[in-house]
């Protein structure tokens, strides 16, 4: 590992989220007529015109202008471009009827999809909760604790724990399989983990703090396989395992939009969940002030686990999923699992000091540098094969978005920073 190495890599990071993703969205998203953002975007970066705007999307793209102020960039213009997306979410989106936000609005604010969906709720109050750490508006925390609040009114299961998921507008239980109330999901759980502990990072408050720890529980004592310590995707409220099944309500699934059940459904483990679960445990540890050395084997083995199987050591970049034992079921590249990889790997390097991990690393920030950003235009391609060829072309979507990308630059650039600052004893 040569300090070189690292400064020249770094630059590329900052140069790409500087000069390409960051320009990418900003000089395109803000619906100034409507409200705020606009999220379908084709090969071009031309928008594409659809008429919907998804909880998802406009939470995602809240989070991502809220961290990014928060990080340091774009001064009080970004400040503006968070408001801009707080207003709509608060003002257009929240049900004032029942509480909570609707899952699909069309681009003037109307719902179109009125159903409560867990999946979106939790980013609600991630980037709600982010957008008041990085601007202080007070409204980002009372919204984003008013949906707390409501996740433990209807939500919780009281019988075997966890949180029950899909919902109907007042909140009543939707029904079996492809509604999805009787799953629970790996997804589900990671991102109200994800979402408790920017909520604790904003109020410090006691029942926040409890609630974060219990999931972080559940995950650890549930949703990973118990010998391999991968994540396991679904369950039923008795945890049982589940076959990974669509839902009609979907997310997360644009990719097998033909079968309405995965191949290998209850032997399947994605190594960007697997890898983001884990930097993002470390981030809640350090907000809960655990030391991450209490779970050191914890992330010796899912570490290990993404760079021995995840890793394409041919062509670069992160395949899709594997069996539990390790493996390769699916090898092209989604854009996602890439940008959650770069940021594990590097908090792998940090945590071991083990340059497999740096290895790794570049391995995955050479193929997203050099095949995944469409050049030019600055986002990622969502879909590319094995060698790095586009599948899809579409450069955003209700379902791919900036989040994933933005952040791992931003987390990257920062973990970069600690490597040079001389805390890896061995470069």
């Amino acid at each position: 590992m040569n300090i070189n190495d690292v400064k020249a890599l770094k630059e590329e990071a900052e140069y790409h989220l500087l000069n390409e993703l960051l320009p990418f969205w900003t000089t395109r998203f803000e619906d100034k007529i409507n409200g705020g953002f606009i999220t379908h975007f084709d090969e071009k970066g031309n928008d594409s015109g659809e008429d919907e705007k998804s909880l998802i999307a406009q939470s995602r793209c809240l989070y991502t202008i809220s961290s990014a102020y928060r990080a340091g960039y774009g001064g009080e213009e970004f400040a503006r471009l968070a408001r801009h997306g707080a207003d709509f979410l608060i003002n257009k989106m929240w049900d004032r009827d029942h509480g909570g936000f609707f899952w699909m609005m069309d681009r003037k604010g109307n719902p179109v999809i009125d159903q409560k969906i867990i999946y979106g709720h939790s980013f609600a109050i991630y980037s709600l909760s982010e957008y008041t750490l990085a601007t202080g508006d007070h409204r980002g925390i009372e919204y984003a604790e008013k949906v707390f609040d409501l996740l433990q009114k209807y939500c919780v299961d009281s019988m075997y724990g966890g949180y029950l998921e899909m919902f109907h507008r007042d909140w009543t239980l939707c029904g079996p399989g492809s509604q999805g109330g009787d799953r629970k999901t790996l997804d589900v759980h990671m991102h109200l983990m994800e979402a408790f502990t920017t909520l604790y990072e904003c109020t410090g408050k006691d029942v926040h703090r409890r609630k974060l720890l219990e999931d972080i529980d559940l995950l650890l004592n549930r949703f990973i396989h118990p010998v391999y310590k991968t994540g396991i995707p679904q369950f039923y409220r008795d945890w049982s395992v589940a076959p990974q099944i669509k839902f009609d309500i979907i997310w997360g699934w644009d990719r097998f939009s033909e079968d309405s059940q995965k191949l290998n459904a209850t032997d399947n483990t994605s190594y960007g969940h697997n890898t983001e679960f884990a930097w993002l445990l470390i981030h809640a540890l350090d907000i809960l002030k655990i030391n991450p050395e209490n779970y050191r084997d914890l992330f010796r083995t899912i570490f290990d686990h993404t760079s021995v199987n995840g890793i394409d050591y041919e062509y670069g970049g992160v395949y899709v999923e594997g069996p539990h034992a390790g493996g390769v079921y699916d090898r092209e590249k989604e854009f996602w699992q890439q940008a959650e990889v770069l940021i594990g790997m590097l908090d792998g390097v940090i945590m071991f000091s083990d340059e497999k991990y740096w290895n790794a690393y570049k391995m995955v920030h050479r193929f997203v540098l050099d095949k995944m950003v469409n050049k030019g235009v600055g986002e990622w391609y969502p879909l590319m094969t094995r060698d790095g060829k586009p599948v899809w072309t579409h450069m955003s979507h209700s379902w791919k978005i900036n989040y994933h990308t933005v952040r791992s630059m931003i987390q990257s650039i920062i973990r970069l920073d600690k490597i040079l600052s001389g805390k890896i004893s061995w470069i």
